[in-house]
């Protein structure tokens, strides 16, 4: 029997040996050679090739001016997905406080055990009422990430094929490669090389075809020509799945996004596409569309089923945003602020000689083809006040290097007037233009 006396010493020796623990793990574990070589070989490549990718400090609020951390109090932004200007939106700010008071910080848990409640089903709601409500439902995700990641594990078997635009996201590219189902790709928005995959996918005896696409391909600010994908789909008897992350909120005349921009938005099967963009900026995304596909996704998509639900400051932020685009009177200033912003950016930098790439499209990238010639723009650009990135491989084809530029309808005229001028100073500077 253990005297009461040295039961009394446990908790001591049991912090000490914890402090030990503690203070021996402070060295991290030394890597083997080979990998701390070749990751090093790596990385010094990157640098010398300019390719190599520092994360700057913004110390303010996301806006349309933000401070960065050892440069100047405020600089002019020009590279965040905050198209409506939402992210340090009062309303948008106040009703995320309100959900973080009244139904705190997170549920600890995935949805199907104790992660759901009355107002993720109230968000998802309100999303598929967005898109036209009837016969529709919505699944929330941690992000656009993850419901590009659950979806076709989920839905196709090894006797299915998805057939994927050549330009898709990262995100969908990941997703193909988890499921079993036959692999196919198509040439960049090229509905002619869609019908050729898609008959070659039936000539491959595939039983179900998943047609996915990005609804705007977020490096060159190009619009995915939906109408001509949804006559190819149909006349296939395929399932289109369209990734509107760059699109939510603002594209269309409603910014119900790239399928009310064509017209087509009844003959998308499923939209995938995120919170964490025009719709406040914070995380979070979404499927929303055909019920049985959705119900199969609650019950199959591990993303879902093992990630713990939005926390409920998002939800709110969220819901916040949609009731601000859903408002005639909210939406309109807001889009008609964007498209005069774009419209104006686009229109000036043509006429000083930039070589620009997409169309009609919030996102103009400014092509330079050279990786170090993008960094030092960039770098450039930010001594003149104008916060911008320079984009290179692997996130863009080698020799594509380019500053993509992103308009909001936070900016003001006078913003984007000043972002074209530091552009012309810095192009002549580095013989740009």
């Amino acid at each position: 029997m253990v005297p009461r006396s040295a039961l009394r010493t446990l908790p001591r020796l049991a912090g000490r040996r914890l402090l030990a623990t503690t203070a021996a793990a402070r060295k991290p574990a030394q890597l083997p050679a080979a990998l701390e070589e070749r990751i090093s070989t790596a990385l010094d490549g990157m640098r010398a090739a300019g390719t190599f990718k520092t994360e700057r400090v913004i110390t303010t609020p996301q806006s349309a001016s933000i401070g960065v951390q050892g440069g100047a109090a405020s600089v002019v932004n020009f590279c965040a997905n905050n198209y409506l200007g939402l992210a340090d939106n009062a309303q948008v700010v106040q009703r995320a406080g309100e959900y973080l008071r009244e139904w705190g910080n997170g549920l600890s848990s995935v949805r199907f055990i104790c992660g759901t409640q009355s107002i993720h089903k109230q968000l998802e709601d309100q999303i598929s009422a967005f898109y036209g409500g009837s016969a529709r439902d919505t699944i929330l995700y941690a992000s656009c990430f993850d419901a590009n990641a659950g979806i076709f594990e989920s839905l196709l078997t090894e006797h299915d094929a998805v057939i994927s635009d050549a330009l898709n996201h990262a995100s969908i590219i990941d997703g193909v490669r988890l499921s079993k189902a036959k692999r196919f790709r198509y040439a960049n928005g090229n509905a002619q090389d869609l019908d050729r995959q898609l008959t070659a996918a039936r000539e491959a005896g595939c039983r179900v075809k998943l047609v996915v696409t990005d609804g705007v391909f977020s490096m060159d600010g190009a619009i995915a020509p939906l109408r001509d994908v949804c006559d190819v789909v149909e006349q296939h008897g395929a399932v289109l799945v369209v990734d509107d992350a760059h699109a939510t909120g603002f594209l269309g005349p409603t910014g119900r996004g790239s399928g009310e921009y064509w017209g087509v938005a009844d003959r998308v099967h499923l939209v995938n596409s995120t919170l964490g963009k025009a719709l406040g900026g914070a995380s979070g995304g979404y499927t929303t569309g055909n019920q049985l596909l959705v119900s199969m996704l609650r019950n199959t998509s591990r993303p879902y089923l093992f990630s713990n639900t939005l926390a409920p400051s998002v939800v709110g932020a969220a819901a916040a945003a949609l009731d601000i685009v859903d408002n005639a009177a909210t939406r309109t200033p807001l889009l008609d602020q964007l498209w005069a912003n774009a419209a104006r950016f686009r229109a000036r930098m043509t006429d000083a000689g930039f070589k620009l790439a997409g169309k009609d499209h919030a996102i103009i990238p400014v092509m330079l083809g050279d990786a170090r010639v993008a960094s030092k723009m960039a770098e450039r650009m930010l001594a003149h006040g104008i916060y911008v990135i320079g984009f290179s491989y692997p996130v863009v084809p080698k020799d594509q290097a380019r500053i993509r530029v992103q308009l909001s309808a936070a900016h003001s005229t006078e913003q984007v007037d000043a972002a074209v001028d530091a552009f012309v100073s810095v192009g002549r500077e580095l013989g740009v233009i």
